[in-house]
């Protein structure tokens, strides 16, 4: 299933659906257009884009020619391919033209990895649901966090989630509080294989890292933590992953949020999130 790059990409997860190719239902509601996804490795509750791509075709501006990619030369990670590493200052060298996409069949979703979204549909992790009810859980489960555009509510205006889960070495667990939430890190070399687990890493969840050190949800809103943005910034009062503008926000402002974050968890815990966000002229 060949797509085109500028096709809005919740249109074409409502059409996966339709036409029951499996896949694609957990990761309804995400803003933007198809040609994004692969650079980004999109993903979320436990699906990434990645897992059903065939091959992207792109146009590279360097050599002013086209190239295809095949699955396995984009190299996906998380939140990760080649096509984001040869980004600098959110300047691309491979514009994406087209994105080919490889289904199996079916009304039931790929297996539920992620334990909220399983709860919500009633199910085992594991265990699969029909996809159109995965999409409505799922979307209901975006906008309790913010996660949906709303022009009502200023906790919708932002970049979804602005740092990533951080992937550690093993051996950092034994610096963070019992109980703290980690995740297998699993390495595919194919997007048709369900990969191997990486026995020396772990994933933590940076929302929790974020709490833990102390920052709340709505961070920068009210008492000391206001004069950081004058209010015009803040974490979301619904979801701490998310940076949000209150209204007449600058990149600065934002980023001034980012930073107060960052800076405290790597001091509270010793581990230094990351922005998923591109960031274009400007430094965090």
């Amino acid at each position: 299933m060949r797509v085109q790059a500028g096709t809005i990409w919740d249109d074409f997860v409502k059409l996966s659906i339709e036409n029951e190719w499996v896949g694609p239902a957990a990761l309804s509601g995400i803003p933007g257009t198809v040609g994004a996804t692969p650079v980004q490795n999109v993903g979320a509750y436990g699906v990434e884009v990645g897992e059903f791509i065939a091959s992207v075709r792109t146009w590279d501006r360097e050599k002013n020619t086209r190239k295809t990619f095949a699955s396995a030369d984009l190299r996906f990670g998380y939140r990760d391919s080649v096509l984001k590493r040869a980004t600098v200052n959110g300047s691309p060298r491979y514009v994406v033209l087209t994105v080919d996409f490889q289904f199996t069949l079916g009304s039931l979703s790929s297996p539920i990895r992620y334990a909220e979204l399983a709860r919500s549909l009633g199910v085992e992790p594991g265990q699969r649901a029909e996809s159109a009810l995965v999409r409505q859980k799922v979307l209901e489960l975006r906008g309790s966090k913010g996660m949906v555009l709303n022009p009502e509510d200023r906790d919708t205006f932002s970049t979804g989630s602005f740092f990533t889960n951080p992937i550690v070495p093993r051996s950092t667990l034994d610096s963070l509080p019992e109980g703290a939430p980690n995740f297998p890190v699993v390495v595919k070399t194919s997007p048709f294989t369900a990969g191997v687990e990486d026995s020396d890493h772990v994933k933590l969840s940076a929302a929790w890292l974020i709490q833990h050190a102390g920052f709340e949800k709505g961070f920068g809103l009210e008492g000391e933590s206001r004069e950081i943005a004058q209010g015009r910034a803040s974490l979301s009062t619904k979801h701490t992953l998310a940076i949000t503008n209150r209204g007449g926000a600058s990149a600065e402002d934002i980023f001034a949020i980012a930073r107060a974050v960052r800076d405290g968890v790597r001091e509270r815990f010793g581990v230094t999130l990351v922005p998923e966000p591109v960031v274009v002229n400007g430094e965090i």
